[in-house]
């Protein structure tokens, strides 16, 4: 038998885990520097709430992979985080506001696989339930462009907002459509204009609905949009600048996209997605919900609901095309201990540097010197401490800087507080 994984999914070795970690502490560090607290709920929800009218629509339904207990309920694998993030507010309708959580893991998608595209892959969620202000909707994408920015990245954020589409879709004519031409739309960016307009075609839009639709959403200032009196574009057109008015204050840098669509069906007003230049495909996204969770309990409650996703898979492929030929770190140790027939009170330093908290690692195989070198080297560890007897009398040992080959002979206490600064 050819061992194999499935279509879509990969195994992480050391080197890409320990990558993966990196970006995922420095996410959860920025989620709580803006006040968010952590959650967790599970990968397999009931198919009734992932298939619920309220929840992510048909097309997103496609592709969930579903499958059955051995009770024969139906269950499936979350497409994403927000639709088991409503279904919990739901189930715990006392939670006091704002709830602000997030939450980091995988999600399941049976789609097409391609560069930046997987079917089990991370995504890492923030959402604040209870706030009607566009200041939810500020707060996350400031957070958004300072992660970015600490990746040293260069994001676009791309901003639109769903009731202004609703309202230029009434004005095209084409409302008994508007769910085909907000899926078809959405595509613009990958499969552009002329793309978009077939695929309507081939949906059943007269060419003059496509002509109009399209000559709509590519006005870019919304001062021109103001001369259209619909109600929806009135509304959309007072948040967005609501929304731009706090992001300015706060130096976020943003376009208006007018053309923005985001194919999920459970967005009430602000949506927006995150590019960077080295990929074609947004790298964190989200909108609001407003009505999703007040759905799920079937109740006139409102639960007013903002959040951002971000793609961990794609954010690391960007990151390895900027990073191409670095050496890859493949170890998380810090400290190499080299015993020299020293075995037993090798082992004893080697647990006070644990105790010190410094990642720390011993001689397993009794390798020689040069075989203890080469691995240490081939791992990327830091520091090698040599114990020998005369090392052990003098109760100084020899610490190799493995980067600038610099030798000191140090007490294992000055080894501890030399490396202790790298760890805290």
């Amino acid at each position: 038998m050819e061992l194999q994984t499935a279509r879509g999914v990969r195994d992480f070795p050391p080197e890409e885990k320990i990558a993966r970690e990196e970006v995922v502490n420095k996410l959860k560090q920025m989620f709580e520097i803006y006040g968010f607290s952590p959650m967790e709920t599970p990968i397999l929800e009931r198919i009734e709430t992932l298939s619920a009218k309220y929840a992510g629509g048909a097309e997103i339904l496609k592709e969930t992979f579903k499958l059955k207990d051995q009770g024969g309920r139906d269950l499936g694998l979350r497409y994403d985080p927000t639709v088991p993030l409503a279904r919990f507010i739901g189930m715990n309708p006392n939670l006091k506001m704002p709830f602000k959580r997030y939450e980091l893991g995988p999600v399941f998608r049976d789609g097409p696989i391609k560069l930046g595209r997987y079917r089990q892959f991370w995504q890492c969620d923030v959402d604040t339930i209870g706030v009607t202000s566009m200041l939810a909707e500020a707060e996350v994408l400031s957070l958004a462009a300072r992660f970015f920015e600490s990746l040293g990245l260069s994001a676009t954020i791309k901003i639109n907002n769903r009731q202004l589409l609703n309202g230029l879709i009434e004005e095209a004519k084409v409302t008994d459509k508007a769910d085909d031409a907000i899926l078809s739309l959405d595509k613009l960016e990958k499969i552009g204009e002329k793309g978009v307009s077939e695929e309507l075609k081939q949906k059943g839009f007269l060419e003059k609905e496509v002509k109009s639709l399209l000559e709509l959403i590519r006005v870019k200032e919304l001062k021109k949009l103001k001369n259209l009196k619909n109600s929806l574009i009135e509304r959309g057109i007072k948040e967005l600048e609501e929304l731009f008015s706090y992001l300015n204050l706060w130096n976020v840098p943003y376009s208006f996209e007018p053309s923005l669509a985001r194919g999920l069906s459970y967005y009430t007003g602000t949506v927006y997605e995150v590019f960077v230049k080295e990929l074609p495909s947004a790298v964190a996204a989200g909108g609001r919900y407003d009505t999703m969770i007040g759905n799920f309990l079937g109740s006139d409650k409102k639960y007013p609901a903002v959040g951002i996703s971000f793609g961990l898979d794609t954010i690391l492929d960007v990151l390895k095309l900027r990073n191409k030929g670095e050496k890859k770190k493949r170890s998380v140790t810090e400290i190499f201990v080299l015993p020299i027939g020293t075995l037993t009170k090798s082992m004893i330093l080697a647990n006070e540097l644990r105790e010190g908290r410094i990642n720390t690692e011993i001689d397993l195989l009794s390798r020689g010197i040069s075989k203890n070198m080469d691995y240490a080297n081939t791992q990327g560890i830091p520091y090698v401490l040599f114990v020998g007897e005369d090392e052990l009398k003098k109760k100084k040992f020899k610490l190799k800087d493995m980067a600038t080959g610099k030798e000191e002979f140090l007490s294992i206490k000055e080894v501890i507080s030399k490396l202790r600064p790298k760890t805290e």
